[in-house]
């Protein structure tokens, strides 16, 4: 079965480390790099895609905005069942991010 995977974090999360010296934020990027590498090398026979996502346009009735989200990145990804979509993310390195989150999805190919 075919799974969207969203990494997530609240946007005020993103401002606040942002403000951090950059040097600082570097050495974390570094470190969060290296563990993400990791995982992703060691759960590539399930992984089929995987991005960073930019700034969203909010698009309603009345137009097209600027707008934010907490989406960072997201995957599709292959697993037996969503159970186990979701277990492949327990101690994912996204959660070294202060109040970040994964959530996981199954892919349905018909709308009804």
């Amino acid at each position: 079965m075919k799974f969207f995977v969203t990494y997530q974090m609240p946007h005020t999360g993103l401002d606040g480390w942002m403000q951090l010296p950059e040097d600082v934020r570097k050495a974390q990027e570094v470190e969060m790099q290296a563990t993400w590498n990791t995982w992703m090398a060691a759960h590539a026979g399930v992984i089929t895609e995987t991005a960073g996502v930019g700034k969203p346009k909010r698009i309603t009735a009345a137009g097209v905005e600027d707008a934010r989200n907490d989406i960072m990145m997201y995957s599709f990804i292959e697993a037996e069942s969503l159970e186990a979509a979701a277990e492949l993310f327990v101690g994912h390195p996204h959660f070294g991010i202060p109040e970040a989150w994964i959530e996981v999805m199954a892919v349905n190919k018909e709308i009804n």
